[in-house]
């Protein structure tokens, strides 16, 4: 046979591997899965900017909520995805806005749970009274991430990037996010101290993880019971002596020190 054909026969064996193999390394390849994924517990924070006025902290998610993106008072957000719809890129912050009675939020409109709070959409003017009356507002929202370095003793925060979609802002770990109904321009601040204050002690583990609203056996109706697993702090939340079991604040004071002011 001429020399051709035992040629082309060659080149068609090794192409057919070569096939076979790419066909196989493209099989065994598993997209990586997009945090966070069911299981996964994240703590961010989070806090509202009404023409100018920060508002009060969210109050603790009731402990019959069936989403996963609770918030557990003080501003703290559990982000613990119980199903897919809210797992990876659907963990944001319209889903978890929606979770929650009373607040609506979306990427033109913003009601916050209170019953003088007025519902502002995009293009509206804030009302008489606040910091930015008369001016026109729109929905936006900023956030920082809490990194595990630190300078001066303190921990590094950087970002500080703004989105005109408060509503698709995806959660991250150690996360700071302020969502502002405001005049086209306004640099959002933090979330309040307090409130970074409170992640702290959540992310070093000197705080209980979350709370609900069910009133605590022998306590008064104000006082709540927490979530945690260890059964003897929900006894012990209401005594005189819960001191013992929350960190000094001065210890975790929230960092000032950023890359992106």
């Amino acid at each position: 046979m001429p020399v051709n054909w035992y040629a082309a026969l060659v080149v068609i064996v090794l192409i057919g591997v070569a096939s076979v193999a790419l066909a196989k390394y493209h099989y065994n390849q598993t997209a990586a899965a997009v945090e966070p994924a069911v299981g996964t517990t994240w703590h961010a924070a989070i806090g509202f900017d009404i023409c100018g006025t920060l508002e009060p902290s969210l109050t603790a998610s009731p402990s019959s909520a069936s989403t996963g993106l609770t918030t557990t008072g003080d501003g703290v957000v559990l982000v613990a995805p119980k199903k897919s719809g809210e797992a990876g890129a659907n963990a944001t912050v319209g889903k978890f806005a929606s979770g929650y009675t009373g607040l609506t939020l979306t990427n033109t409109a913003l009601k916050y749970p209170a019953a003088k709070t007025p519902e502002y959409k995009n293009g509206q003017k804030c009302p008489a009274g606040t910091p930015d009356a008369g001016k026109v507002g729109k929905m936006v929202a900023r956030s920082w991430v809490i990194t595990t370095q630190t300078k001066n003793k303190q921990q590094v925060q950087t970002g500080g990037a703004t989105t005109a979609k408060p509503a698709d802002l995806k959660f991250l770990d150690r996360q700071l996010i302020t969502v502002g109904f405001v005049p086209a321009g306004t640099k959002l601040p933090k979330p309040p101290p307090a409130t970074i204050t409170a992640l702290l002690q959540v992310l070093s583990g000197s705080q209980p993880v979350a709370t609900t609203t069910t009133t605590a056996p022998g306590a008064t109706s104000s006082t709540t019971a927490t979530t945690s697993s260890t059964a003897t702090t929900t006894s012990t939340t209401a005594a005189p002596t819960t001191s013992t079991t929350v960190a000094p604040t001065t210890t975790t004071k929230p960092s000032s020190t950023t890359t992106t002011k």
